[in-house]
């Protein structure tokens, strides 16, 4: 088989999934895969790995370069450079979105707000205040304990007449508000709505938003009623780069890619 000709890896070890992006020399997409965190982190990596590489028709050994990013990022043995989510979804939605862009992160913990200049340089970042991170782990929550698949949660939710009043910002304290009011006797679709609304108020009180904004992460990917519920309190419907859940590996490949073509010398931010 032939040697190394290019081929780059980019892993995003989240806290609900894990994500790798391969890229070919010409920078083009090879394969992607997720596989959602259970166990062990490090047996989750492993086989995000093995099955992207599969589809890409390539062995480990092939990758000039990878570049890990994420909340466990730390894990990844082999990288070559660590990179922060910030600047790798900054980075993924620069692919599709060229322009002057405000990214909003919407995953499993911290939401992001990264105003990017026309070089694709993040100039500003603001993120939740703590008591409010784990937006993602919280929606997957009230999925399961309202008996739907994830995406399903809007369609769930299209049904109320009125949203249960879902207020804290805390996400412990949110996931117990869920409970208290399926007690109370709030219907599953009352609940469905009170929590994406909820999380919709969380991304907007990070601040004021700058069109256009450019949603990434695994939120925008398996609940979609929070890009809904953003469309309608913000001036401008926001738009959805491709696979979002896919925009940290995606950035984080392209990172490696970049590094590799400058010889090593992209240096870890």
């Amino acid at each position: 088989m032939e040697s190394n000709r290019g081929f780059v890896a980019g892993i995003d070890v989240g806290a609900e999934c894990v994500k790798v992006v391969v890229l070919g020399p010409e920078g083009e997409i090879l394969s992607r895969f997720v596989v959602p965190t259970r166990g062990r982190f490090q047996d989750c990596m492993q086989e995000a790995i093995t099955a992207a590489l599969d589809e890409a028709q390539i062995e480990r050994g092939q990758l000039e370069e990878i570049c890990a990013t994420g909340f466990g990022a730390r894990i990844v043995p082999d990288a070559t450079l660590t990179v922060s989510e910030t600047a790798c979804h900054a980075l993924g939605a620069k692919r599709y979105f060229p322009e002057d862009i405000t990214v909003v992160d919407i995953g499993g913990r911290d939401p992001k707000v990264i105003r990017l200049d026309e070089s694709g340089r993040p100039v500003e970042t603001r993120s939740v205040r703590r008591c409010a991170v784990g937006i993602g782990t919280f929606l997957m929550f009230a999925a399961r304990h309202l008996d739907v698949h994830p995406t399903r949660l809007e369609e769930l939710a299209a049904a109320a007449e009125k949203p249960a009043e879902i207020g804290s910002y805390c996400s412990v304290f949110a996931s117990s508000e869920i409970l208290e009011r399926l007690l109370e006797g709030a219907t599953p679709e009352e609940v469905a709505l009170g929590c994406i609304r909820s999380v919709a108020e969380r991304v907007l009180e990070i601040g004021q938003l700058k069109d256009p904004v450019v949603i990434t992460g695994g939120v925008a990917e398996y609940f979609p009623g929070v890009l809904k519920a953003l469309a309608e309190r913000t001036h401008e419907p926001p738009r959805v780069v491709p696979e979002p859940i896919m925009a940290g590996a995606l950035g984080a490949a392209l990172r490696a890619r970049g590094r590799l073509q400058h010889g090593g010398m992209v240096e870890a931010e």
